[in-house]
This record gives C-alpha cells, sequence and structure tokens, in this order.
C-alpha cells in the first residue's frame, strides 16, 4: 500500500472514528460515571466488535447482511432495544446512589460488554466496513495483507477516539460534581441514546 493512498485513507478514516456515534457517546456517560480509565478500558468491547466485522468484510460473508433482509432488520431491532435499555438505566439512575455503589458491579467486564453490544447491534457498522475499506485496496497486489493492515489502522483509531471521548466525559464529571447536574446529564445522554435508536430503526440497507 502507497503512501498516497495512506494519506487519503487515514483522515477519511478519523473523521468516521470520530463521528458522535452510540458508542462515542456511550464513552462520554461512562467517563462520567465510572472515571476515565475504566471508560477507556470498556473500549476493548467496541473493539473487539469491530475487528470481527472487519474480519467478516474482509472474508466477503457481509454479501450475507446485505442480502438478508429479515437479518439485517433482526439485529438492528435488536440493537435499538438495547439502546432503549441502555437509555432507560440512565434516566433513572440515582447520582447519589452511583457513588457509594460498589465498584465490582461496574467494572471491566460489564462495561466492556456494554460496547460490545452496543457496537454490535448496529448492522450498518459491517457494511460500512464492507463500503469504506474496499476503496482503498489495491486489487492488483495481495488483497488480505491490505485489508489487515487498513483494518489495523482503523481499529488504532478507534482507540484514540475512545480516549478523546472519555476525556470528553471526564471533563464533564467535573462540571457536573453535584447530584443535581449528574442528573441532568445522565438525562441528556438518555435523550441521545434514546434518539441514536431512532435513527438505527429507520436505517436502511444501501
Amino acid at each position: 500500500m502507497d503512501l498516497a493512498t495512506l494519506s487519503l485513507f487515514l483522515p477519511a478514516c478519523f473523521a468516521l472514528n470520530m463521528a458522535p456515534g452510540p458508542n462515542n457517546l456511550l464513552s462520554v456517560s461512562n467517563a462520567t460515571r465510572y472515571g476515565y480509565r475504566r471508560a477507556c478500558t470498556a473500549g476493548i468491547g467496541r473493539i473487539l466488535a469491530f475487528a470481527g466485522m472487519i474480519a467478516l468484510a474482509g472474508a466477503g460473508l457481509s454479501v450475507v447482511l446485505q442480502t438478508s433482509e429479515w437479518l439485517f432488520h433482526a439485529i438492528k431491532i435488536i440493537g435499538a432495544a438495547y439502546l432503549l435499555y441502555l437509555a432507560w438505566q440512565l434516566w433513572r439512575a440515582n447520582p447519589e446512589a452511583e457513588q457509594s455503589v460498589n465498584a465490582a458491579e461496574f467494572g471491566f467486564f460489564a462495561l466492556a460488554r456494554q460496547e460490545f453490544l452496543v457496537a454490535a447491534g448496529n448492522p450498518k457498522a459491517i457494511l460500512l466496513f464492507t463500503a469504506f475499506l474496499p476503496q482503498f485496496v489495491d486489487p492488483s497486489r495481495a488483497i488480505t495483507p491490505q485489508f489487515m493492515l487498513l483494518g489495523v489502522l482503523f481499529l488504532s483509531l478507534e482507540w484514540i477516539a475512545i480516549g478523546t471521548y472519555a476525556w470528553m466525559g471526564l471533563n464533564l464529571r467535573r462540571w457536573f460534581a453535584e447530584p443535581r447536574g449528574k442528573r441532568i446529564f445522565n438525562s441528556c445522554c438518555a435523550g441521545l441514546l434514546s434518539a441514536a435508536a431512532s435513527v438505527l430503526l429507520m436505517a436502511k440497507r444501501a
């Protein structure tokens, strides 16, 4: 893969990574509620989900998702339902009780599972990888190594996005230190997650 291709891929890819989607919103919320480090490590769940999607796109298995309308709708309904569940949890959360909650209850595995399910519940993501990554593959060269390199670069930039949004959440945590402020922030995040669920329900296959 030549330098010219990479110079086009990296900024376009980073723009996708930094787009304010459900997972990035989740990083903000987790950092606000549980701290920067926990929000960043929870991002491993998202990375694993995206890595699986990239592997499926590279293997051509995403064609099944493109041609199976019922599978596409099933995945997006489940994904939207999970986003609404998270929104409901945030809406009814008690900020005063959160301060005394056992850290193990919202440890690494619980938060990473949230990130994984939010990412895996969006069928548009795998179609995005199918449509976006191949544009930067040179068909005259070996396909698999190029796809692997593009996938690794995408996931690396995704880590930067996770850290950036978690940092934003950390600063919001300082602003909303009081329970009333946390309640307002949780309500805003719940509204945005609900909106994201609505957008996902209206999504159609390209």
